[in-house]
């Protein structure tokens, strides 16, 4: 969950310090006092990309930072640990964005810096955002049939059909590209050996082209790097060196012992580096030898670098990319022998895997078949409690002429919001205030299948109100059991729901318009006057009176 949020020069913000519950955090305030400046702060957070113009005037940089608790760090720590950056310490996460009017932008994460990819990685962790636009995700296919897999928990079969599908696809793609190639000119494949066995010469090695490009480094500069080891050798244990004056140090320290046996340790200690500086005289000397490459060496070796730098121009600058390119060059010259064996082969190989994809397509299809008949039956439920007492709600599973990357059939989402109508799907027929209830009754029904801790809603009440914003806030309020919320509202019936409450403020009785955001959950009496300025009149008594009675209805 967030536990606290520090937001510096961000628009009109000056600078603000929030601490933050668990449960559900309602955000309110004038149409045009700033709202979305707290929403600003958590995408930069979450990894989007920023203009130089959210700086506040007249300020060098915004800032950002943020502190995370996870009860359960384990999946937190994966990612961390895949970006290769500190994991949290007692499951916390530390975020802080700094984005500069002249300088670089800086992102560090547990204290360590990071690129805006990976605050964007960890943001898919920790943070869902709902807005406006959200609910026209469910006009696309693909969203439909990602909701539909998280209710019926099919991950690990879709992960299952996925794997068959893309080596049943590779085949035919390798089937594809030899069929193309066809047969190879005497000319073209005495060029296609010739490199391959340019390749072979290489140890195509992580460790062995390292070796290779150190002893090439040492043969280039055998005689400065000769030079510093003699010196280091004649400065240790030389006539003059360090052995000499700490061997007489160390009889002394003898004759110290001989007087006080106390300092023997001592003695000891100063005997015992007198023995290493002579061993680091000796290693020292012994690089120095070590460095004399005949000409025999030297011209093996030159050969040997000339033929790994132009195998990396050729075929990429790492040495896996070179090997790829080595196993691809074996492969189209082992296929030469017999074209029609090779494709013969693969296309066998690639019915055989295609048979499997059509058993996991079908696994993962029964799997659907169940979670349809579920979903749309709890899916409606939802709905009619948000309005549509007499709405029609399905899920319709379509086939596909061949399999495609999610399986063998799509998912249809279809409704229809009055008695008597056929239901049709929702890019037919739903208005964006139909879209979004919808997306709010799937919300609620799928909320304790999404591990992101933090969801925030913006404005997913929009052209809703009376009876059914109470509800929308009580669907909010038991997404907020299992995930820390935040949402925007305009509706008292919402706001009056959160079990903490921030205000936007934008004051213009000055020279320069400036927004504050401050916590009211712990104010009853400006909550109070919150509720009632959002029912009309912060001053009328009936709207005190009927603000005082949400709240004590939503408790």
């Amino acid at each position: 969950m967030l536990q606290s949020l520090r937001i510096r020069n961000l628009a009109l913000l000056e600078e603000v310090s929030l601490d933050f519950e668990a449960g559900f955090t309602v955000v309110t305030g004038e149409t045009g006092a700033g709202k979305s400046i707290l929403l600003g702060a958590l995408s930069l957070l979450a990894g989007e990309r920023a203009e130089k113009t959210i700086i506040r005037q007249g300020a060098a940089a915004c800032e950002v930072e943020a502190s995370l608790l996870f009860s359960d760090p384990t999946r937190i720590d994966a990612v961390l640990a895949e970006l290769e950056l500190p994991a949290t310490e007692d499951g916390v996460l530390l975020l802080r964005r700094t984005v500069p009017r002249e300088k670089a932008p800086k992102i560090t994460v547990n204290g360590s810096l990071a690129t805006l990819a990976a605050l964007h990685r960890l943001g898919e962790v920790w943070i869902d955002f709902h807005g406006p636009s959200e609910p026209r995700r469910l006009l696309r296919e693909g969203c439909q049939l990602e909701l539909l897999d998280l209710f019926g928990r099919a991950a690990d079969a879709r992960q299952r059909y996925r794997g068959h599908y893309q080596r049943w696809r590779g085949l035919l793609g390798d089937a594809e590209r030899v069929r193309a190639q066809g047969r190879l000119s005497p000319d073209q494949l005495t060029f296609l050996q010739n490199e391959l066995a340019r390749l072979d010469l290489l140890d195509l090695t992580a460790e062995s082209v390292e070796a290779l490009e150190r002893d090439f480094q040492r043969m280039n500069r055998a005689q400065e790097l000769t030079g510093l080891a003699a010196s280091l050798s004649a400065s240790l244990t030389g006539e003059e060196g360090v052995t000499a004056r700490v061997a007489a140090l160390v009889r002394e320290a003898r004759a110290l012992e001989a007087i006080d046996p106390a300092s023997a340790a001592l003695a000891d200690r100063l005997a015992s580096a007198s023995f290493e500086l002579a061993d680091l005289g000796a290693e020292f000397e012994s690089l120095g030898q070590s460095l004399n490459f005949d000409a025999e060496q030297a011209e093996s070796l030159t050969a040997r670098m000339n033929s790994w730098l132009e195998a990396r121009r050729r075929h990429g600058p790492a040495v896996a990319s070179v090997a790829a390119a080595r196993e691809e060059l074996r492969t189209r010259l082992e296929s030469q022998g017999d074209v029609e064996g090779t494709l013969a082969r693969l296309e066998a190989e690639a019915k055989e895997v295609h048979r499997q994809a059509v058993r996991e397509a079908a696994a993962l299809r029964t799997i659907r078949e169940r979670a349809v008949r579920e979903l749309a039956t709890i899916a409606a439920k939802g709905i009619a409690q948000l309005g549509f007492r007499k709405a029609d709600f399905r899920i319709r599973l379509a086939p596909l002429e061949e399999l495609g990357p999610e399986g063998d059939c799509r998912a249809e989402f279809l409704f229809s919001p009055n008695v008597g109508e056929a239901p049709l799907p929702l890019n037919r027929i739903a208005s964006s205030g139909e879209l979004a209830r919808v997306m709010l009754a799937l919300k609620t029904v799928l909320a304790d299948l999404d591990d992101v801790p933090v969801l925030v809603f913006d404005e997913v009440d929009a052209n809703v109100g009376g009876e059914i914003g109470r509800v929308v806030g009580e669907k909010m309020a038991l997404i907020a059991r299992t995930h820390q919320v935040l949402c925007v509202t305009h509706l008292p019936q919402v706001a009056a729901q959160g079990n903490s409450h921030l205000v936007v403020v934008k004051d213009q009785t000055k020279d320069r318009a400036v927004v504050t955001i401050e916590p009211l959950h712990l104010d009853r009496k400006a909550r109070v006057g919150e509720l009632a300025r959002m029912l009309g009149d912060r001053t009328a008594k009936s709207a005190l009176a009927h603000a005082e009675e949400l709240l004590k209805s939503a408790s």
